[in-house]
């Protein structure tokens, strides 16, 4: 039996014909006021299609920087809308009563040609590792559903990142927006067949969610950072389990040993 609630996650860099600028990310390129009207579209479409799936309640999170992007009259007027910055918490109000999330407009992590690839924040960390093993965003995001019983049921965005998602969350539904040539370089398909692919990839998502298993990781966890720069490794304050301060492995990274995946931003 379908739930009837459901989480639409976006982000912008894996929307259709979103590259950013060179030697820029998104925010603050020219490409940006786009990837905003496409990310709206593409929310749009994944919330038409719970709703037109008989779900009663669609919570559509901005979490993008500053949780300040969509054109919010464009969305469907049934949906809630979680936005902003600085609550330090992924997925407010999420409980066991969600049947599953979508990820719109997410993005691969660190790999040689992915478009806008990045975990986090592309102007400060390298990588960030779980128990060895590199993650992105959507790992941590779903291991944090998880933790509700919530599984990662949908995500579109580049083919680098599909497979990413592929490889951790079996059964998940996906739809590819672009091919990936560099950082800033895709061949993407035209934005409105991605949002009719969206639109029937949810659904078919919305039909088989109770088959996906959500998404978890063994606690306790080894959680490694890697900066950019140095100062910032040197200035990091997470702690970990037992509230001392993660490790200096090397010049750039730190690495501690955590409770949960929510632990991760409470720094």
């Amino acid at each position: 039996m379908m739930r009837k609630k459901y989480y639409i996650s976006v982000d912008l860099e894996g929307v259709a014909c979103t590259v950013g600028a060179y030697g820029k990310g998104l925010s603050d390129s020219p490409n940006y006021s786009f990837a905003r009207i496409q990310g709206t579209r593409e929310a749009n479409a994944a919330a038409t299609a719970l709703f037109d799936s008989g779900a009663e309640e669609v919570y559509v999170w901005d979490c993008h920087a500053s949780g300040i992007n969509l054109d919010y009259d464009s969305l469907d007027t049934r949906c809630k809308i979680v936005m902003g910055h600085g609550m330090r918490k992924r997925f407010p109000d999420i409980d066991e009563s969600f049947g599953g999330i979508v990820f719109i407009g997410y993005h691969a992590y660190d790999t040689p040609i992915a478009t806008l690839a990045h975990t986090y924040s592309s102007s400060v960390y390298q990588h960030q590792k779980i128990n060895g093993e590199q993650v992105g965003e959507f790992h941590i995001d779903a291991a944090i559903a998880g933790l509700r019983g919530v599984p990662p049921i949908f995500l579109a965005s580049d083919d680098i990142c599909v497979a990413q998602a592929k490889k951790s969350f079996p059964g998940i539904i996906t739809v590819e927006t672009k091919k990936a040539l560099a950082w800033n370089s895709c061949i993407s398909k035209h934005p409105k067949l991605c949002c009719e692919e969206i639109y029937e990839g949810v659904k078919k998502a919305a039909s088989v969610s109770n088959t996906i298993k959500p998404y978890t990781i063994p606690e306790p966890f080894e959680y490694e950072v890697r900066y950019k720069r140095l100062e910032s490794a040197q200035s990091c304050v997470m702690r970990d389990i037992s509230n001392r301060l993660f490790e200096r492995v090397d010049a750039y990274t730190r690495k501690g040993l955590l409770a949960s995946p929510e632990h991760i931003f409470e720094y």
